[in-house]
């Protein structure tokens, strides 16, 4: 079990540093909330018309929203590793019995087996 814990943690290492190289290209970590914020696409020039500013709109909205979507995500890698040394990694959070190797090799941060996948 030990080897595959191993397998473990450096894929979820390796998809927390990938998740946060995404989110710092499209936002910052704000340290007063501890929450990601978008930040708008630089202006190259000092006026802008109405398209460019749309666009500008447009491109801060769909980062915001990606972001609500890594966040997450991120903050489930996050708790995966911390867990990962505790009794209890690799438990189902539901029925406490052992979370299928193939569902965590899918998912290290998989917190229930198969059978209560959507709980």
């Amino acid at each position: 079990m030990q080897e595959k814990k191993k397998i473990i943690k450096e894929k979820l290492e390796k998809e927390r540093d990938m998740l946060l190289e995404e989110l710092r290209d499209m936002g910052k970590l704000n340290p007063e909330t501890g929450e990601w914020e978008a930040t708008p696409e630089e202006l190259d020039f000092p006026h802008s018309d109405q398209n460019d500013m749309a666009d500008r709109f447009e491109d801060f909205e769909s980062k915001s929203s990606m972001l609500k979507t890594l966040e997450p995500r991120l903050q489930n890698i996050l708790k995966a590793i911390k867990g990962l040394n505790r009794e209890s990694f690799g438990k189902c959070e539901v029925c406490k019995k052992d979370i299928e190797m193939a569902r965590l090799e899918a998912n290290p941060a998989a917190r229930t087996c198969k059978q209560h996948l959507e709980k």
